[in-house]
Parts: C-alpha cells; sequence; structure tokens
C-alpha cells in the first residue's frame, strides 16, 4: 500500500500483532460460534479487513469470500473482532505481570483464560496490582506480616503474636523510599495485622464471585433528591426524588435518567442490600468460627467484617453498575445508531424544485429555492431566489407575504414546498397551503420537514463554502430545502448528536457514539452510492477508503479541471492512491460520462468480465443494461469459473437495475389543516403522523402538534409487541387515536390499535410517571444539542450486537416495575395516561 493511500477501516493493530496464530485460530473460532457463521468467514473477513479493506467494500465487492456477510454481520463482526483482541492482549499482559510477580497459578491462569469481559478480567488482576501506599502494603514494610501469620496459623491472641514486634526507627518500601507511617502503639499494630489479613483474604477470587453473584440478585437502586433547594430546579427528576427498584431488574434508559440525575448534582444514588449474610459467608469460608482462642476468633470475625465492608463490597456495587452502566451506554448507542441510519435512508424527494422554508415569528420566515440539482437558484440578475417575510405578529404582513411567496412559487415553476418544522412551522404550513388553494396555477405541495441541526448546519464552515453569498438566516431554508430532496446528501454535513434521534447522547461513551454513528453513517452512503461530480466533501468523506482530507482533494480538484468524465479520472487525484481507488470506485458514480458503466455499482475491476458477458450475449452495453430478458439469456457457465470476488450474478443483477437506489418511495404524511397544537386534539381522534423516534417501550409521533405523543408498546398492536423496532422505523407513516391528553405537562398518548379495541378510559391527567424515559421540551431555535442536554430523544432497552432488524427480544426491559415505595401511587387502569406511561412519562416538545 502507497503512503498516499488513506483507508477509513482499521489497518493490522498493534493488539493483532502480538497475538499468536493459536490466539488469533481461537478468536476466530469463538466469534463464528457467538456470530453463528463458519468459521471459514471469519477468517476471510480478518485477512480482508486486516488488510484495510472497508466494511462496505468487503460487503459489496468480497461477497465470495466472506460467503455473503452482510454488512451489519460485518460491523457485528468487525466489533466483536477489536473487543476480543483487545481482551487477548491485555490477558497476555496480566499474566505476564502475575508471573513475574511469582503469583501466577493454575486456576488464576484459568481464570484468565476464561474471563469473558475486560471488567472481569482486572477484576482478577486487582488482588495482586501493586500498592505501595496501602494500608497492607504499609503494616508488611513495617514487619507486622509475621504477626499476621501467626493470627491465620497458630492459636494465638493477636495480642500474643505482637509480642515479639519491634518498632522500627525507619520504614522503607520496595523501591527503598521512606513512608511516613506510625506503628507505635498496640492499637495501630493490631489494625495493621488486620490489613494484611485482609488484603489476603481479597485472593479468594471464587468467594469474591459468590457474594457478587448473591448480592447482585438482592442489591437495590436506591435515588433521592440531593437536597432540598434542588427540589425545584431539578423538577424534571422528581419521579427519582424518592425511589427504589431491583439493581438486577432496573432498565437501561431508567439508569441512565438517574445518572444524569446525579451528574446535574440534583440526585444522590446508592445501593443497598444486606451485609450479615455476606459476612457470614467470608466467615465460614475462612472457617473464622472454629478459630481459638476467643480473643483471635474475634479478631478475625473483624477482619471478615472489614473485607466485606471495606473492601468488596464497595468494589461489587461499583462494578455492578459500571457493568449496568456500559450495558445501558451500549443500548442506548445503538438505539441513537439504528434511528440514525433509518433517517439517513428516508425518502429522497428526488430532482424535483423546491422552496426551502425556515419558519419564524420575530425574525420573519426566511426563503430560498433551490433547483432540482439542490443548487440555490438565480433571478433574471443572477441574484440567489431568497425571500423574508413577516406574515405573523409584531408585523402581521400576512397580504404582502402571500404576495411573495404566490410570486415565487409561480415564477420558478416550483413543485414542494418544505417547511421546517420549528417556531411557527404550521402557522405557516396554513399560510403557504391558503395561497395554494387561492391559485389554481401552482402546482406545489407543502411537506413539513425535521429542521433538527439544520442551524448547525447553517453557521458550519461547510455551510460558509458552500454557500458564501447567503446570510446565516437564509441558509437554513436552503438546507430544509435539500433535506426534503435528498436526506442523506444533506444530513452528512450535521453532526449526528446535533439532528436528535437519540437520548442521553451527552452521558454515553463519546469515542464509542462517534464511531457507532461514523460507521452507521459510512455504510448508509455507501448502500447509496454518489455522484462525484456535484457530491459535497461532507458526504464524500463517508465513502468507503475516503477521508476528509481525501474528499476535499477531489472536490479541489473537479474545481480546477471540470467534472470527472470517468472513474479512472480520479486517480489523478492527490492522495487517491492504488489501494483507496479499489475501495472507493464503486460507489462513486459518474453520469453522462465515457463509460456508461460509471454510472453503476459495477466495479472497475469487473468491467473485463462485463465485456466478457457483452461478447456472450452479442449486444452492445446500450441494448443490455437494464434489459433483463437479455441479461437472464447470457450462458455464463465458462464465465463464473474466473470469478473470485464477485459473482457473476451479482454482475448481472446490478447491470439489471443499475445504480439501485434502496431507499423507500417517497411518502408525506397528511396532517388535518385543523390540527395546530395541543388545543386542538380531543381523545378518540384520528390522526395521520410520522414516527420520529423508536424506543423499548414505544415509539414517538409527530402529527404536527409541536410535541410528538406516544404510542406505547401495549398500544402498537393487538398481538404481543416484544421490540417496538420490529414494528415501525423512524420516518413511517402511521395512522393513530388520541387516547390521552396531559397539556399541562405537554404529553400525548396515541394508540395504533383499531378503534374497535379502544380500551375503557378513565380520568387520568394527573398520573405518577417516570421522567426517565421523557421527551422533554426541544425548541426549534437556533441551538444545538450541546446547549439542550434534555433535549434528546430516549434510548431503548437492551438490544442485541446482532444486525439491526435482527434484534432479540427483551421483555425485561419492558416490562421491569419499579419497586413501591412508601409512598402509594394512585391506581391507573390500562388506557389511562398513566397506564401508558407508567414505565416513562414521555414527550418531546417542539416551540
Amino acid at each position: 500500500m502507497s503512503s498516499t493511500d488513506t483507508l477509513t477501516s482499521s489497518q493490522t493493530s498493534t493488539n493483532a500483532q502480538v497475538l499468536d496464530a493459536t490466539t488469533h485460530a481461537n478468536i476466530h473460532d469463538k466469534l463464528a460460534r457467538a456470530l453463528g457463521i463458519k468459521t471459514a468467514q471469519v477468517n476471510a473477513f480478518v485477512k480482508l479487513y486486516d488488510e484495510g479493506a472497508t466494511v462496505p467494500f468487503i460487503a459489496r465487492y468480497r461477497k465470495e469470500k466472506t460467503q455473503n456477510l452482510d454488512d451489519a454481520q460485518l460491523r457485528a463482526l468487525e466489533k466483536s473482532l477489536n473487543y476480543e483482541r483487545d481482551m487477548a492482549t491485555r490477558r497476555i499482559k496480566i499474566t505476564e505481570l502475575l508471573s513475574t510477580q511469582g503469583n501466577l497459578t493454575d486456576e488464576l491462569q484459568t481464570r484468565i483464560d476464561n474471563a469473558t469481559s475486560k471488567l472481569e478480567l482486572e477484576d482478577i488482576y486487582l488482588p495482586y496490582r501493586p500498592r505501595r501506599r496501602s494500608p497492607a502494603a504499609k503494616a508488611r514494610a513495617a514487619g507486622l506480616d509475621a504477626a499476621a501469620q501467626a493470627v491465620l496459623m497458630q492459636e494465638v491472641t493477636p495480642t500474643e503474636a505482637l509480642a515479639d514486634y519491634q518498632v522500627q526507627s525507619s520504614i522503607t518500601d520496595d523501591s527503598g523510599n521512606e513512608i511516613d507511617v506510625d506503628f507505635s502503639d498496640i492499637e495501630k499494630q493490631l489494625a495493621g495485622v488486620q490489613a494484611i489479613i485482609v488484603d489476603e483474604w481479597t485472593q479468594a477470587l471464587g468467594l469474591l464471585d459468590n457474594l457478587r453473584n448473591g448480592f447482585a440478585k438482592t442489591a437495590s437502586i436506591v435515588s433521592s433528591v440531593a437536597s432540598e433547594e434542588k427540589r425545584e430546579v431539578g423538577e424534571k427528576f422528581k419521579d427519582y426524588f424518592e425511589h427504589s427498584e431491583s439493581l438486577a431488574r432496573l432498565p437501561n434508559h431508567r439508569l441512565l435518567a438517574m445518572l444524569r440525575g446525579r451528574q446535574e448534582n440534583v440526585l444522590g444514588l446508592k445501593i443497598e442490600g444486606e451485609d450479615a449474610p455476606f459476612i457470614e459467608k467470608i466467615i465460614s469460608h475462612f472457617d473464622v468460627d472454629a478459630k481459638a482462642p476467643a480473643a483471635r476468633r474475634e479478631f478475625l470475625a473483624e477482619a471478615a467484617s472489614s473485607l466485606w465492608k471495606d473492601k468488596w463490597r464497595p468494589h461489587i456495587e461499583h462494578r455492578l453498575l459500571t457493568e449496568k452502566r456500559l450495558a445501558a451506554e451500549a443500548d442506548a448507542i445503538d438505539v441513537f445508531a439504528s434511528n440514525l441510519q433509518h433517517l439517513l435512508m428516508s425518502a429522497p424527494a428526488g430532482p424535483k424544485v423546491i422552496l426551502g422554508v425556515d419558519p419564524g415569528i420575530r425574525h420573519g420566515v426566511k426563503m430560498a429555492i433551490v433547483d432540482a440539482q439542490g443548487h440555490v437558484m438565480s433571478d433574471s440578475e443572477e441574484k440567489p431566489v431568497i425571500a423574508t417575510v413577516y406574515p405573523f405578529a409584531p408585523d402581521n404582513k400576512m397580504t404582502e407575504a402571500k404576495k411573495v411567496i404566490d410570486e415565487l412559487l409561480s415564477t420558478y415553476n416550483v413543485d414542494l414546498v418544505a417547511i421546517g418544522n420549528g417556531t411557527a412551522s404550521r402557522e405557516t404550513d396554513a399560510m403557504i397551503k391558503e395561497i395554494l388553494a387561492a391559485n389554481d396555477g401552482l402546482k406545489a405541495k407543502a411537506v413539513i420537514v425535521n429542521e433538527s441541526g439544520a442551524s448547525v448546519y447553517s453557521a458550519s464552515e461547510l455551510a460558509s463554502d458552500e454557500l458564501a453569498n447567503l446570510d446565516v438566516s437564509v441558509r437554513g431554508a436552503v438546507s430544509i430545502a435539500r433535506r426534503l430532496q435528498d436526506p442523506l446528501s444533506e444530513l452528512v454535513k450535521v453532526d449526528p448528536k446535533a439532528i436528535g434521534v437519540g437520548q442521553y447522547q451527552h452521558d454515553v461513551n463519546q469515542n464509542q457514539l462517534a464511531d457507532s454513528l461514523d460507521k452507521v453513517t459510512q455504510d448508509s452512503v455507501n448502500a447509496v452510492g454518489v455522484d462525484v461530480n456535484t457530491a459535497s466533501p461532507a458526504i464524500l468523506a463517508h465513502i468507503a477508503g475516503l477521508n476528509r482530507n481525501v474528499a476535499q482533494q477531489i472536490v479541489t480538484y473537479r474545481r480546477e479541471h471540470g467534472a470527472f468524465d470517468s472513474r479512472e479520472a480520479l486517480k489523478n487525484v492527490p492522495r487517491l492512491g492504488a489501494k483507496t481507488f479499489e475501495q472507493a470506485a464503486g460507489f462513486l458514480r459518474i453520469h453522462n460520462g465515457s463509460n456508461p458503466l460509471d454510472a453503476t455499482g459495477v466495479h472497475p475491476e469487473s468491467y473485463a468480465l462485463v465485456d466478457n458477458l457483452l461478447a456472450q450475449a452479442g449486444k452492445p452495453l446500450s441494448e443490455v443494461i437494464g434489459n433483463d430478458g437479455v441479461l437472464n439469456a447470457i450462458d455464463t457457465t465458462a464465465l463464473a469459473a474466473n470469478d473470485d470476488n464477485v459473482s457473476v450474478k451479482a454482475i448481472i443483477e446490478e447491470l439489471a437495475k443499475p445504480a439501485r437506489d434502496p431507499r423507500p418511495e417517497f411518502k408525506t404524511a397528511n396532517f388535518r389543516d385543523d390540527v395546530n397544537s395541543i388545543k386542538d386534539l380531543s381523545e378518540g381522534m384520528q390522526l395521520e403522523g410520522v414516527v420520529t423516534n423508536v424506543t423499548a417501550f414505544g415509539c414517538f409521533v409527530d402529527v404536527g402538534v409541536h410535541q410528538d405523543g406516544l404510542v406505547h408498546i401495549s398500544q402498537m398492536a393487538n398481538d404481543f409487541v416484544a421490540d417496538p423496532m420490529n414494528r415501525v422505523k423512524p420516518g413511517d407513516i402511521v395512522s393513530v387515536r388520541v387516547i390521552s391528553i396531559d397539556e399541562k405537562r405537554g404529553r400525548i398518548g396515541f394508540s395504533m390499535k383499531p378503534e374497535s379495541d379502544k380500551p375503557v378510559r378513565t380520568a387520568a391527567k394527573s398520573t405518577t410517571t417516570s421522567t426517565d424515559d421523557k421527551k422533554v421540551s426541544r425548541p426549534r431555535s437556533n441551538q444545538t444539542n450541546s446547549d439542550r442536554p434534555n433535549n434528546s430523544r430516549p434510548a431503548a432497552d437492551k438490544r442485541s450486537s446482532k444486525p439491526r432488524g435482527k434484534r432479540q427480544d427483551n421483555t425485561n426491559s419492558n416490562r421491569s416495575k419499579p419497586i413501591k415505595n412508601d409512598k402509594a401511587e394512585a391506581p391507573s387502569k390500562m388506557g389511562t395516561f398513566g397506564a401508558l406511561l407508567q414505565e416513562a412519562g414521555v414527550t418531546k416538545t417542539k416551540k
């Protein structure tokens, strides 16, 4: 590989290099079993991956080698491979450390080999980790180890064991550094002896496992308000001011809510559980009750109590909470990634002339028209077609605004009007519909578009480069129009965390989140492909094999030399070497170029094979491409034998439907004109809406009232729904019925069940709900998500690492209920607002 090749897939890592062949083979076998695939498939993937191939490239152009593993399977394999390699490297390091210390035993080696997580590995090594300043280390340095061993092994009282102890004038550690410690009196000496005994007992890892498993089954997590003055400022966490719940059954989203409350200094968290049974187990394990004399027995019993209360219980609590947190974070990241994928892959309106509208009240309604290629149109004076009108208070220039908009729609033959769903969106939508209704000559249709993150793009460096001649305030309107035209191409310009499809996104591991979202974006972009002559640097950067630098080089070269005539011409771009070209070429399309194959998903490496196909058919490419009849009649027997990467069948399928777009057909929801705010809703009302987010406990639907309503999992269908993700996805258009309204708290309950199954209602305007899953206020102003820490959407509970769309059921997450508090909750029946939000009082509020 040349130094100019820049690849986004991982190169052979340092961790992989230090592992021997046997370890690699064991990892590959383990991954094959875990993912339900063949070891040969794992081996093939790893070879390609370590050679620098990207997942999209392997999934699309190396199907024969991996025996048709798809991109979702390959992503799961990639993640597991990297984790297992990290684990194997750490195993080797811990084994070396224990061996050097002289502490490695067969039992420890077996534990190390069988460890299933990084946390477990660190637990094994923890008792042997050098701690020169620990109480036990200081006591040993002071010469108290002999007395400790006497207490453990001989029938002597602790005081008798210390009879011959001589206080040292100076005490040094293993490195010869003097330690400032005082063992001058008997009480301090006894404490030092006990510290050594406790430290030695910590090596009983089998006992620790037993105690941890037992404690995990019975422990509860308890949250409380940090202080009285926090009650008002932390009102959104009020459901956790006095809350207790089984730690083992705690749903992921509730844990993240509690942790956020603690992070904001509103909540205090603690783990509650018994002590006595576990101390008794320690006493029994070390046979303390059989020790004599009584003073020795009591001393060792105190050591057992200290081991549990001071050492093991805090450690167990920390590990259990850490394991729960890591699982919850992984879950939140997984759901964020899944929702992002559906958003990126939502249906494009296509090459149409679109009026982008960024609604506003005080600062006016900003507008811009983009042409079929997404460029801002120019008027007869070569000025961009933009406008700002002030139809609402305080200006109230409605007549003037209608006139301007009517003229824009008429003059530029606008096909669609994309209206941002922020402040005054429904008012603007109503105004434009009045204009369209009043003028039969207008063919445009108004569509509400999710504008999350548009303001982030407007102020970005990329927007300054793309729309340098436009004011920042107008760029949002352009972005809104382009989002309707091609959501993927526009959304990749914005940090996914600003799009608002995840929850607790600021609380999870940011590196893991960024990595997951980047891979989802890469897979989405490569699944669709891009026109290299019109693509922005932002979308090009996600093409397999490319990064930001190479993407910018492509755009710069395009500006200087004109449009690319062929894929082969890409090799002239600086920093785009042979390996990078191999990875990227198939996903870069060139329309109306010198070679028609450059507009398809056929990789240049297969062009010779296509020539052979054409020779077999005896027809030119123009008569073969898109012609199923001719393609299916070609005899491929002789050709297939020479194919090692992509099958002939796959190439024929691509030629039959060249550059097919995997995204769905464009459709829009029809919001009711008489429903513009929560005040306009009434129970029983049937509405059409768009799914905006999917969680473990249901889905959220936008019906155009500035607040998304919740369809609880129990209201999604008549039959059992194990995972809402299997029923709906973001962007789906669904029919819902209003079953509850809480105007004060801005919450709406929907049902997707048929009207005949509508449950009997009871009054439930006020109910105890759980704040953890709340879709809290999400103002549609020019703010980033980082300015609104609670505006992101909820994450679903435990999901598997299996490919998206093939999720495992996790009914535990959906059904777990909090342990009852001392305060009795008001009873609620299924179908009431309280029952729907029993696990999560949730809504998304828009301005």
